[in-house]
């Protein structure tokens, strides 16, 4: 199995426990004189059930990222690391950039002009900058999703 197939793997498993737990909440409580929906306890079951096979395939993942070699990168858990960091950059960034308009938040000659306190055109420049290396580092994260296998 490839990593990336184990990715979509773990998004379906997450998916069901959450759908398995939603289930077990609107079946474990039911009025007198009434029959639950489902059974809280099989439900329950079957979640135990996804989440020893999640846990099993979360750590063939992790195991599979701290090993995997990525040249510049590092390994895969670095790429994913710098590119987490990127993106939390990126987003403060872009805030700092603010809209850039002179004035922004004036509607009546009387209100006080808003001034950008930083340089605008450089921090786009920077946001900018930091987008392409986000991309970067994703297109070769997901290039070695699609190439490595999955370890046991």
């Amino acid at each position: 199995m490839k990593l990336a197939e184990a990715l979509a793997e773990r998004a379906e498993a997450t998916r069901r426990v959450e759908q398995l737990r939603a289930r077990v909440v609107d079946s474990a409580r039911y009025q007198e004189g009434e029959t639950p929906a489902e059974d809280a306890a099989q439900l329950l079951a079957e979640a135990g059930e996804v989440l020893d096979a999640l846990e099993s395939l979360i750590r063939r993942i992790n195991r599979t990222n701290a090993t995997v070699p990525m040249g510049q990168d590092g390994t895969l858990t670095d790429a994913l690391a710098r590119r987490d960091v990127l993106r939390l950059r990126h987003s403060v960034v872009t805030a700092a950039a603010g809209k850039g308009e002179r004035g922004y938040g004036r509607q009546l000659r009387s209100e006080l002009l808003m001034l950008s306190a930083l340089p605008v055109a450089e921090l786009r420049g920077q946001a900018d900058a930091l987008a392409r290396e986000i991309r970067e580092v994703d297109v070769r994260i997901q290039r070695m999703n699609w190439e490595v296998d999955l370890l046991d």
